[in-house]
């Protein structure tokens, strides 16, 4: 197990209020935070019955708490390698800006807090599928990247449970319209991961984590990455399947995907560089919004 930095390493910064507020925001990852709740409002506007701004607001900001809590949690735990990778160096743990009880009281409580918001305010089948979101994703997934490639697939069944929370928020159920949205994000994640491991190998393999690029080897990894391109492109078809009547999903679903995995192909098959890896994690971005955002406005 690495060692975290030493307290007088110049890497550490110096303890001042400003710093500390900004070590707290960087705890809970706004970027994956804000995701989240773009997902999560996908879930409550696609639900077919009607809902409360009162019971929306809470949903998100229950379901906000709890994965801010979860990513301090993260970071509380993979404290010792954070240092070894480039992106995570910085974070407040590695630098000195706060201490491990620290992150690990705030991760606790905010989590909680977020718990008793959703179980004051929503459904119990929310509050369920937001538990097992927290604990997959601190007490499963994080300790089993450093065991296995595998815990990409573990890791993204928390990724893809906010659309399902805020779905069963309202309706109190998760029916086939609640899972498409699951599975689509659940599929999405298996691309989306596999091209950032593979541009950022090196620092994963110094960090020890067992990614697919370092354990498996890259070449494996572009045709993996392929491959859940294709399923995803499915994935994204299945409303259709399943009694969705919509020109408009199946065109922007159907094209948006085809040219992901156009993208996805090129590397598989011709230039899998890590240029490609890099400009493939970032299309994901795009795609994923257009397509649930396209769901959720043609939902019946």
């Amino acid at each position: 197990m690495a060692q975290a930095i030493p307290s007088d390493s110049p890497l550490v910064e110096s303890r001042d209020a400003r710093s500390v507020l900004r070590a707290v925001i960087e705890l809970c990852k706004p970027g994956i935070t804000r995701l989240v709740l773009i997902t999560t409002a996908c879930g409550i506007f696609a639900a077919p019955s009607g809902f409360s701004w009162f019971d929306a607001s809470a949903t998100l900001i229950g379901t906000a708490l709890v994965v801010a809590g979860a990513n301090a949690l993260n970071m509380f735990l993979e404290r010792d390698v954070d240092c070894f990778m480039e992106r995570t160096s910085v974070r407040p743990l590695p630098t000195g800006r706060l201490q491990p009880d620290e992150v690990l009281a705030f991760g606790v409580t905010i989590s909680i807090a977020g718990l008793i918001i959703l179980a004051l305010c929503v459904t119990k089948l929310a509050v369920g599928l937001a538990i097992l979101a927290l604990v997959s994703y601190v007490l499963v997934y994080t300790p089993l990247k450093q065991i296995t490639d595998s815990a990409l697939y573990v890791g993204a069944l928390p990724g893809a449970l906010p659309p399902a929370i805020g779905y069963a928020a309202v309706t109190g159920t998760l029916d086939k319209m609640g899972l498409c949205l699951f599975l689509i994000l659940f599929v999405w994640q298996l691309p989306h991961f596999l091209a950032i491991a593979i541009f950022r190998r090196d620092e994963y393999g110094r960090a020890g984590h067992k990614v697919m690029p370092v354990v498996r080897g890259v070449s494996t990894t572009r045709y993996a990455a392929f491959g859940f391109s294709i399923l995803l492109l499915a994935t994204t078809l299945l409303p259709l399947a399943m009694g969705l009547e919509s020109i408009i999903y199946s065109v922007i679903a159907g094209l948006t995907g085809t040219l992901f995995c156009a993208w996805a192909a090129r590397g598989a098959f011709f230039d899998g560089d890590d240029a490609w890896a890099r400009k493939l994690f970032f299309a994901s971005l795009p795609h994923l919004v257009i397509v649930m955002a396209t769901l959720v406005i043609v939902a019946p």
